[in-house]
């Protein structure tokens, strides 16, 4: 997703000022795609100037209502049905789990159920959200409210995972595999190639 197709689909629904895109985004997609009061309205003259939204109308103090063009429609609507995903790539979490190895095994255990402990935190925000949203039958509400739910299950899917593999890492296997690593770092040490 990028910046230029969340401010596309906020005015989709209806045409909004800065400020305005601003309180949608705090109150909606922050959690999904975050982005500064800077980046919103460098988008807006980025998007005004490709065609894809319109000033429709100024107000007092310099203020301007963007509208999404036909053309932004259309670049929305190729976005949302022909262009594949990216996905997360990357996730730094996950990447240190696969060397938990060379810590020891209450390290590891530590890491991990602070990152359990992390994911119940962020449910619990959800939760918050869900409780307190006022849901609407706008666009934005609807569906904001399907993607709270991913939110919500894979935060608790996350915490459950982390907890598991807490346990895991202080299993015989996981111990004996620690210890081996450990072990061949240190004869490496003690024999270095000549």
């Amino acid at each position: 997703m990028s910046l230029r197709h969340a401010v596309l689909g906020l005015l989709a629904e209806a045409p909004a000022s800065g400020y305005d895109l601003m309180k949608l985004f705090n109150a909606s997609l922050s959690n999904v795609w975050p982005a500064t009061q800077s980046q919103v309205y460098g988008e807006l003259t980025k998007l005004t100037t490709a065609g894809l939204v319109e000033v429709a109308a100024h107000g007092p103090r310099g203020r301007k209502e963007y509208a999404i063009t036909d053309d932004g429609m259309a670049e929305l609507h190729h976005w949302l049905t022909e262009v594949e995903p990216s996905g997360p790539q990357r996730h730094d979490g996950l990447l240190r789990v696969f060397f938990l190895g060379v810590v020891t095994p209450l390290e590891a255990q530590t890491y991990l159920l602070h990152q359990a402990e992390r994911a119940a935190r962020t449910r619990a925000t959800l939760e918050h959200i869900e409780e307190t949203a006022e849901w609407d039958e706008e666009m934005i509400s609807v569906y904001g409210r399907i993607a709270l739910e991913y939110g919500l299950r894979m935060s608790a899917t996350q915490e459950e995972w982390a907890r598991w593999a807490a346990d895991e890492v202080t299993s015989a296997k996981a111990k004996k595999a620690s210890e081996l690593a450990r072990s061949q770092h240190k004869e490496s040490r003690q024999n270095p190639e000549e």
